[in-house]
């Protein structure tokens, strides 16, 4: 892959089921090193995108090049070099963890050493558990450990936090930015909203096959069309007012209170959150069919 690349380039990408086009002209790129999220609701397209990604679906139009190559060649070379984490994964009952993961290194010529994987993922004091004996979330972390054993350059994270406590999911999050700091690019899709806000350098909003909005988790609430100015008046209520753009609101609430010679109290004006940014934007999609299944 040349210096500088994208590690992950998407242009007009297309896909049809039937009369269904789950996938309908989506632009992105992932740079080297970041992490970046596709966040939208169920049939929103991002798992038909992740999967052409991954070489697991025929793409109908469109230019898709992952680590320099064409993931529908499926060439060997990319698939030793890309980890996966898919929504649901299966392990054998009676297999010990580093077993699993020991197994899952022979297959490639580069594996990083099967003990420091196991340490990476929080798994280090069950190394001989039986992978029945493990949790959800230590499960889930044993996925973890095996697409990343394969030492690639590029890991996919499909939902990878889908079902786990609270405590578990702070524990995943820190493994996954631990990914970064190997200097892996990491694609991550998630419902979770403070997920994406808690781990991406960018996410892009899917919307009906589309992306609707891209940029830094941070950065996303102009694309909101409305932000919040809230005061409290003289008489100690508390006022909010919905507005595009604050500035006329705010002189005019200012040259009221110098001219009164009032103060104006508790005065606060709040950009939408990712999540104010998610829901305006996909609203309209909730009841939106599924994606089908690979």
């Amino acid at each position: 892959m040349p210096s500088g690349a994208p590690a992950i380039l998407v242009r007009d990408l297309r896909k049809r089921y039937g009369d269904h086009e789950a996938v309908r002209g989506l632009d992105f790129e992932v740079a080297t090193g970041e992490i970046f999220g596709l966040l939208g609701p169920n049939g929103a397209g991002k798992t038909t995108t992740v999967e052409i990604l991954e070489g697991y679906r025929v793409r109908d139009g469109g230019e898709v090049t992952v680590l320099g190559m064409d993931p529908g060649d499926r060439p060997r070379d990319l698939r030793e070099r890309v980890g996966i984490v898919l929504q649901s994964c299966g392990m054998y009952r009676h297999v010990k963890v580093h077993e699993a993961v020991a197994y899952w290194a022979a297959l490639y010529p580069g594996a990083r050493d099967v003990d420091e994987v196991i340490e990476i993922v929080g798994l280090g004091e069950k190394r001989d558990a039986l992978a029945r004996t493990l949790s959800g979330g230590q499960a889930r972390r044993l996925d973890l450990a095996l697409a990343l054993v394969g030492d690639p350059e590029l890991i996919f994270l499909d939902e990878p936090t889908t079902g786990f406590d609270p405590a578990a999911r702070r524990a995943a999050w820190a493994t996954i930015r631990r990914l970064k700091e190997l200097g892996k690019t990491v694609l991550l899709t998630t419902h979770y909203l403070d997920e994406a806000q808690a781990l991406c350098d960018r996410v892009a909003i899917v919307k009906d096959g589309r992306i609707v909005v891209e940029g830094p988790p941070s950065t996303l609430g102009t694309a909101a069309s409305r932000c919040q100015v809230a005061w409290t008046d003289a008489d100690g209520i508390r006022q909010t007012r919905e507005v595009e753009d604050p500035t006329p609101l705010l002189n005019e609430l200012t040259t009221a209170a110098l001219a009164g010679n009032e103060p104006l109290r508790d005065l606060t004006v709040t950009r939408p959150s990712l999540e104010d940014v998610y829901l305006e934007l996909t609203e309209d999609v909730d009841a939106a069919p599924s994606e089908p299944a690979a």
